[in-house]
């Protein structure tokens, strides 16, 4: 038995303006089977998530090079 999925979420590689990313969601909007495409705003928590990552993953390198 297959799973079937109900939405697939892109993450982009870095932020991009509302009005460049116009392009970007006309084209998956042509994709077969996509009924809508939402930008998600960036936000502080974005922010706090990616400098706690950061932190981490130092923390853990330098377990390794010590």
């Amino acid at each position: 038995m297959t799973d079937r999925y109900n939405a697939l979420t892109v993450i982009l590689d870095h932020d991009i303006r509302d009005d460049d990313a116009k392009g970007l969601i006309d084209a998956i909007l042509q994709l077969r089977g996509v009924l809508s495409v939402k930008g998600r705003v960036k936000d502080i928590a974005d922010d706090i998530a990616l400098d706690r990552t950061k932190l981490e993953l130092r923390t853990k390198l330098w377990e390794v090079l010590k």
